[in-house]
């Protein structure tokens, strides 16, 4: 790797001051632990001065200042207790930004050293405490050098031991006495400012200097690669960061779909937190319950858990300005319908945070709809102007960018039956494994406070025996239930969403924080690329889904069994809208060819994926430019006959019209609109009104050839059906 000019094969870091914010602890305890033994506290000077230095020169140090006979071991060794007392109930201060740097230092291949002047115990010790040990191929520490800090022993040997030159070793010090030691060991010097601010001429030895390692983080990741897209089973970064992911609309989509997503990151770190906000209670009930829930993937048998999450309520108010204000990114995965409902809710979120951080805010939309940031930001505008004036409008819009997506994956929740099923047989296990607990509840406790009796004698370096009891505590029985007990916990989780493994999501750039999403492809031209999707897959999966339900199947997967519908798909799909889509765009030919294969696949195995749920929102597929009548337009402008879509729009008006109970409000009027003349150009040409807008339906006179080739494979398909033949359309 290279930081700046500088080319570096390893890292090296001091611990105290530089990886962990000990040594104000150490501080406090040395002065405690002095006034405890001799009965008054060291000097703040003394102690600022001692710091980075091994103990031998400390003691020096202070026999100087109080004399030969100053216990300052026993004051150390009494000091190290202490701390070690508070860092076990306390945890390791971990300074901020730590994470992210060595998770990005390991995953691009740099030998990592941990050279300290502390005791190579304390250091075990603390690094296992905060979940560091395993970055570091090896550890230097105090006792195992002769000479301290500035001495530039210790960065030597730590060099030596990685087999890398000095000169191809980050150093990261946060002392005087540290920096002096890795410029003198011919290292790459960086100075991490803690306590003790070093003089002009000490400081002007880093190769560079940062008040805090966040900061020197923001020059280090733009030197660092972003990592490739994940795979499907790669577990989640370990550690979090401070960073919020926001949710807006924790259905299918945001759940199955962007929070994976988000709990990727870039990879090398994640969110402390996610946040969705969803109006279904229960769903908020069991996730919260256990600040997580899981993903299947339903192809390859995999779960995949997500945590931690909060759930709030949609409807508010309070709570959906917090989510706006703390979080760091939104993903809005909500319907347009429901875009028009929330955009009040969208712009207080974005009013509050803009009065109390003023901050960029980026709104990652996922949504099937091409120039969906202009929708969504359309709306929002409108409704901001509605609660503060102009100027404050354009400010909080200026400052909030929409992203535009290509969504690729199928997602969908599981029931709420099956929810309450599974939790509770969960919770069933859970109170009989702690009955177990219960009825070995003697057992156990004499076995843990014999491990704490032999434990203390090893401590204290006792002779007598800790084990006297004169009957053995069966130690297996007792860990089984604990284990037992431990599995049943770990079982209590709720599968919400069921998945297929398709991962990238596309994104139009312009956003920084999207740009270094590890499982986002960031794409210039993403309408292009929106129109494609929208029209080569969405369309398709439509028609599968009405041609599928007129059969009499209840599932995706199933209706893909039956030969009729797979042809219709395959011919759709390669015959009449890839060649109009390559026409319009060939630079998308490999993107193309790659999603018709692992599309049809995907269907044929969503057999948990309902025919109702897809061909929802019929009206608004079947408008002029959308993605049947659309694509159906754009192919005979390059001359393509288009049996099979012309078949599926007559599937679409169909489904409604023999509905006794219609899906939704769409399909409720379909079918009324078809049953005022028994007329498909009724239902084609409809220009009413549409979700506060004007309907864009055909034009009869324009538009007539084609909506009588629909009327006519309407028909013929109704007859077929009525002699159960279904599926022979016209040119079969």
């Amino acid at each position: 790797m290279r930081f700046f000019d500088k080319p570096f094969t390893a890292a090296i870091f001091d611990m105290d001051g530089t990886m962990f914010d000990t040594e104000r602890l150490r501080m406090d305890m040395l002065k405690k632990a002095a006034r405890e033994l001799y009965g008054e506290e060291m000097d703040d000077g003394l102690l600022i001065d001692c710091l980075g230095v091994s103990a031998i020169t400390a003691e020096q140090m202070a026999r100087e200042r109080y004399g030969q006979n100053y216990p300052y071991r026993e004051i150390r060794a009494r000091a190290d207790e202490m701390e070690r007392e508070y860092i076990h109930r306390q945890g390791v201060p971990v300074k901020d930004g730590l994470y992210n740097l060595l998770e990005r230092l390991k995953k691009n291949d740099v030998f990592l050293a941990l050279a300290t002047s502390s005791r190579r115990a304390v250091a075990e010790d603390y690094l296992i405490q905060a979940k560091v040990y395993r970055y570091f191929n090896i550890l230097v520490c105090g006792d195992d050098v002769a000479k301290g800090k500035p001495d530039p022993e210790i960065f030597l040997k730590a060099a030596s031991e990685l087999m890398c030159p000095p000169s191809e070793c980050l150093i990261f010090e946060d002392s005087p006495n540290g920096l002096a030691a890795a410029a003198a060991a011919g290292g790459i010097p960086i100075f991490i400012q803690d306590i003790k601010e070093p003089e002009p001429g000490v400081k002007a030895l880093a190769f560079r200097a940062y008040d805090a390692m966040t900061e020197f983080l923001d020059d280090f990741a733009p030197f660092t690669p972003k990592l490739p897209m994940p795979k499907l089973n790669e577990q989640f970064p370990l550690n979090d960061e401070n960073i919020t992911a926001g949710i807006h609309g924790f259905g299918a989509i945001g759940g199955g779909y962007l929070a994976p997503i988000f709990s990727h990151w870039d990879g090398y770190t994640r969110p402390r937190r996610i946040i969705g906000a969803t109006r279904n209670q229960l769903m908020i009930h069991l996730v919260n319950a256990l600040g997580k829930y899981r993903i299947r993937y339903e192809s390859q048998a995999y779960f995949q858990t997500i945590s931690p999450v909060c759930l709030i309520h949609m409807d508010d108010e309070a709570a959906m300005c917090s989510m706006y204000t703390q979080s760091d990114i939104i993903g809005l995965a909500l319907p347009e319908n429901a875009i028009r409902q929330q955009a009040g809710t969208i712009a207080s979120g974005l009013r509050a945070r803009y009065a109390s951080l003023g901050k960029d805010l980026t709104i990652l939309i996922a949504m099937n709809k091409t120039g969906a940031a202009r929708f969504v930001r359309q709306h929002v505008k409108s409704a901001l102007t509605s609660i503060t004036d102009t100027a404050e409008t354009e400010q909080i819009l200026a400052r909030t960018r929409f992203v535009e997506t290509v969504v690729n994956r199928m997602v969908m929740p599981v029931s709420e039956d099956f929810l309450l099923s599974k939790f509770q047989n969960d919770l069933y296990l859970l109170h009989h494994n702690m009955q177990d607990i219960f009825d070995h509840m003697n057992e156990i406790t004499r076995f843990f406070l014999q491990m704490a009796k032999s434990s203390e004698h090893k401590r204290k370096k006792l002779q007598t025996p800790a084990w006297t009891e004169t009957e053995p505590v069966n130690v297996s029985k007792s860990l089984s239930v604990l284990r037992h007990l431990s599995d049943a916990v770990n079982e209590v989780t709720n599968t919400m969403f069921i998945a297929e493994p398709d991962m990238p999501l596309y994104a139009a750039s312009g956003s920084p924080v999207v740009d270094s999403l590890r499982q986002v492809i960031v794409v210039e031209d993403i309408r292009s690329l929106q129109e494609i999707k929208n029209k080569l897959s969405n369309g398709t999966h439509a028609v599968i889904a009405w041609y599928s339900m007129l059969l009499g199947y209840q599932t995706i997967g199933q209706g893909m069994g039956d030969p009729r519908v797979e042809s219709l798909a395959r011919r759709m799909m390669k015959q009449e809208i890839m060649p109009a889509l390559l026409k319009e765009a060939p630079q998308f030919d490999r993107y193309i060819q790659d999603f018709i294969g692992s599309f049809i696949k995907r269907c044929r195995k969503s057999f948990k994926d309902r025919c109702s749920r897809v061909g929802r929102d019929v009206l608004r597929k079947l408008q002029r430019e959308e993605r049947i009548i659309g694509t159906i337009r754009l192919s005979q402008s390059y001359g393509i006959t288009t049996d099979g879509l012309e078949f599926g729009a007559a599937c679409a008006i169909l489904n409604c019209v023999l509905a006794e109970k219609p899906v939704d409000a769409e399909a409720k009027k379909v079918k009324s609109l078809y049953a005022a003349h028994h007329s498909v150009a009724d239902v084609l040409s409809y220009s009413g009104d549409y979700h506060r807008g004007l309907y864009k339906g055909l034009d009869r006179e324009a538009d007539h050839g084609l909506i009588m080739r629909v009327q006519s494979r309407f028909d013929a398909l109704r007859e077929s059906l009525d002699h159960q033949t279904a599926g022979r359309y016209p040119h079969e």
